[in-house]
Parts: C-alpha cells; sequence; structure tokens
C-alpha cells in the first residue's frame, strides 16, 4: 500500500538562498521539532541519514534515507528505508515572487505494526504524512528563511 505525495511550497526567497538552507542539514533539528532524532552530516549523493520523526500521533518513525542524486539548487532523489520504505524527489524552481520546492514520494510501511495501522486505519497514515510535510514547510520557512 503506497502512499503518494506532490506537494508544491513557494517560498519568498531566490532558489539559490533556498538551495543554501536546505543544505544546512545541522540546523535540521531547530526548525522541525517533531524530527526527534537526526544524524546526518551532509546534503550529498551518498549520504545516509539516520532519523526518528513524531508525528502528531501514537506512534514515530525510525527512517534511513539515502541520497541517491544531487544537482545543486535544482534537485534532489532520495530512497527511504526503515518503517517506511520508498522513494522522494525534491526539485526546486524559479518563481516570480522567489522560489518553489516540489516534493514528491511514494513511501510504503515496511514494519509489521505499521503495515497493520496503515491496513486499519489508512485516513490516519495519509493524515500522519500529510502533517509532517504540509508543517515541515511552514516550519521551514517561519524559522529558516
Amino acid at each position: 500500500m503506497l502512499v503518494h505525495s506532490d506537494r508544491r511550497h513557494r517560498f519568498g526567497v531566490p532558489r539559490s538562498e533556498l538551495w543554501e538552507t536546505i543544505t544546512q542539514v545541522d540546523r535540521y533539528p531547530t526548525w522541525w521539532p517533531w524530527l526527534r532524532g537526526f544524524d546526518a552530516t551532509a546534503l550529498k549523493a551518498g549520504a545516509e541519514w539516520q532519523c526518528r520523526v513524531q508525528p502528531p500521533l501514537p506512534y514515530s518513525l525510525r527512517l534511513v534515507i539515502t541520497i541517491e542524486d544531487v544537482v545543486a539548487e535544482e534537485s534532489v532523489t532520495a530512497s527511504v528505508g526503515g518503517d517506511v520504505e520508498g522513494t522522494a524527489e525534491l526539485h526546486l524552481l524559479d518563481t516570480a515572487e522567489g522560489s518553489e520546492a516540489h516534493l514528491t514520494s511514494a513511501l510504503a510501511p515496511s514494519s509489521r505494526p505499521l503495515k497493520l495501522v496503515a491496513r486499519a486505519a489508512l485516513p490516519v497514515v495519509r493524515f500522519g504524512h500529510d502533517w509532517v510535510l504540509d508543517t515541515g514547510a511552514k516550519q521551514f520557512a517561519e524559522r529558516a528563511l
């Protein structure tokens, strides 16, 4: 069972500034309080990030994010493992007002407990996933830019 996402968030800064901010991975925990554990050193191809995400639900997710490809100021492609598995892509675009981050992903639960939750309550799983993405974009705009 896949959870697909296709989100676009606009920011009032040039794409170069958006990229510069995104690459400051050591600051991620200060932007996102729901990121309860985060071990990463760089946004570069081959990097492996370990993290724990706590949506406003009675479970947290342990994730291993492997950065597959990076094109500076343009895109990031990653594979996701851990409690969920799949792929995610981030594309940065210029807009008249600044820039846009376009995030797409296809993720599925991989842990047995989360598979059971997803089967029984897919809307709850979708809510948690969407909450992290939308709240994360809002917090990024408020705290990082």
